[in-house]
Parts: C-alpha cells; sequence; structure tokens
C-alpha cells in the first residue's frame, strides 16, 4: 500500500466529523486525547502523526467500550516488547500489516483495534463529510526514560478489481457506522469477529494526483488535487539548452572553395599505359600494332621530353 494520507482537518472539525451514537443511541463527540500532538497535513508519511478513532476504554478503566477518543499516533507500529532506546532503530517496517499475518507475526499480535481517519475531499469547512476509515491496530511503547509513545499501522488486503491495476494491495476500509462501530468496541465485540469486517470493498473512488505528493515537505492542497494526465505539460528548454538550440539555427558562413586554376597541358610525358587509353588509333592486338604506335610516338616528342627508363 501506498505510505501517504491526508487529514488536514482543524481539531473542532475532526471531532464533528467522527460524531457517532453510544449504547444508548446519544449523539456524541469523541473526545481529544493530547490534541497538542495532532498536526493537521495534506501529505502524511511514516514516522508523522496522525489521528486515530479508538475506544475510551483503552485509556480508562471501567469506561464504556462504546465511548471513543481521538489520539493522534505514530504512524508506524512500535511494539511496546521493543527493547532499543530510539524507535527509529526498528529495523522492519510496521506502516502496514497484512491482514492474513496479523495473527502470527509477533509484532502484531500485542496490538489494540483502532480506526485511523482522513478526508477524501479538501475543502475547509466540515459539511457532512464521511471520513475514509481505515481499520488499523496500535501500541503503547515506554522508553527508557519512562516517556510513552503510541503508535499504530493499518492493516493491509487484497485490492479490489478496480485497483488491482495500481497495486495488489489496499488498506482495510470500514464501509460504514456500523463496521466502525463493532471495530472499535472490543468490549462487546470479539476479535474474531471484528476480523470479519477486514475484506477488501468497492465502494471506493480514486483519481491520479500530481508528483509533488512524493515530497514530505510539500504541504498544500495540490497534493490532493485530481491531476488530469491526458494534458500534456509544455516542458520548458533550461537556459544552456536554448543557448544551443540558438547556435543550431543560426546558419554558420560558408566557406569559399579555394579557386584551382585550369590545369594546362602537362609537359611530363605520358606512359604507355595512359597513352594507349587517349589513342585515336583504333587498338590492334599482338606486338606489331603496338611497336608501331611507339616509334610513331618517339618520333614526334622531343629528345629532352623523353622518359629515361631505369
Amino acid at each position: 500500500m501506498c505510505g501517504r494520507t491526508s487529514c488536514h482537518l482543524p481539531k473542532d472539525v475532526l471531532a464533528r466529523a467522527c460524531a457517532y451514537r453510544d449504547r444508548q443511541g446519544r449523539q456524541r463527540l469523541p473526545e481529544w486525547k493530547d490534541p497538542d500532538k495532532y498536526c493537521p497535513s495534506y501529505n502524511k508519511s511514516p514516522q508523522s502523526n496522525s489521528p486515530v478513532l479508538l475506544s475510551r476504554l483503552h485509556f480508562e478503566k471501567g469506561a464504556d467500550s462504546s465511548e471513543r477518543i481521538i489520539a493522534p499516533m505514530r504512524w508506524g507500529l512500535v511494539p511496546s516488547w521493543f527493547k532499543e532506546s530510539d524507535p527509529s532503530k526498528l529495523k522492519f517496517n510496521t506502516s502496514n500489516c497484512r491482514s492474513d499475518t496479523i495473527m502470527e507475526k509477533c509484532s502484531f499480535k500485542s496490538g489494540n483495534v483502532g480506526a485511523v481517519d482522513s478526508p477524501e475531499h479538501w475543502e475547509k469547512v466540515w459539511d457532512n463529510w464521511r471520513l475514509l476509515t481505515m481499520a488499523g491496530i496500535f501500541d503503547c511503547w515506554e522508553s527508557p526514560e519512562g516517556d510513552l509513545l503510541y503508535s499504530y499501522t493499518i492493516i493491509t488486503v487484497d485490492s479490489c478489481k478496480s485497483l488491482n491495476d495500481i497495486h495488489p494491495r489496499m488498506p482495510a476500509i470500514l464501509d460504514g457506522e456500523e463496521e466502525v462501530s463493532k471495530w472499535l468496541d472490543f468490549g462487546e465485540v470479539s476479535t474474531r469477529e471484528a476480523l470479519k469486517l477486514i475484506h477488501p470493498t468497492e465502494n471506493i473512488a480514486f483519481h491520479p494526483v500530481s508528483c509533488v505528493v512524493n515530497n514530505t515537505r510539500n504541504n498544500t492542497p495540490e497534493c490532493l488535487a485530481p491531476l488530469n494526465l491526458l494534458v500534456k505539460k509544455e516542458l520548458k528548454a533550461s537556459g544552456s539548452s536554448q543557448k544551443m538550440m540558438q547556435w543550431l539555427a543560426t546558419k554558420s558562413p560558408k566557406k569559399e572553395e579555394p579557386k584551382t586554376p585550369p590545369k594546362a597541358e602537362s609537359d611530363v610525358p605520358q606512359w604507355s599505359s595512359q597513352v594507349l587509353q587517349k589513342s585515336p588509333l583504333p587498338t590492334k592486338r599482338g606486338g606489331a600494332g603496338l611497336l608501331e604506335r611507339w616509334l610513331k610516338q618517339e618520333k614526334e616528342e622531343p629528345v629532352a621530353k623523353r622518359p629515361h627508363n631505369q
């Protein structure tokens, strides 16, 4: 699954978006735990904090398990049994966990269930949005100094048909309030029953976005805005490329070829092979014919211009 989510809603708006009904049917808003640790962002990556929706019973003994709390947690689960002093020394990736091995791998066995919220749209004011609720598990790790670190991982399943061409895995989406309620209410719903909610869903919309999302320093609405793949972006040539193109477009002056004076009749005596090629006389076969032409040529040429035989 991709290592990006988005949740840029203000704290009060996010709480209203997570409104629910408790066991008595009363309309409630979840309370925030450590709200100062929540940092809205259009571009969240692993090791950043994201809001997690979970049962109050995880924090308060004897509380009603249907009541909910929102707690910022580190994306990338740090197991409670981790012995190092620095979470960054964890040698394996725990930002996601597969649904088919969630009960087998020791890194996830002790995790508690929660739901990670991130919005589908990017308007600034809450107006009956439906949050994208992804199933996850969390844990609490205590540092050698006694500081508590809450972290989570997102459960993944095989992709639905519409997403299979993009990636073979997708987040386990809790589709609707009833599924969210069953997943969070661990006081009333067994783990076995809760895991039955984990399966691919086709009830999801998606669109391509700009590659600006690849850089975690980019935190703007452009990270979520739909990208039209059919629009070709005009590439601008760099300064050096423009100079090269101008140079190629400029016609270089033609070099004047040196004028060679017409060749005068050569005074150099021609050899027999040359004479034979230019002779106006018909070629005769046999040595007698050759000898006659040679003797005739010797008579016509001045003595000083005769070739010397070596």
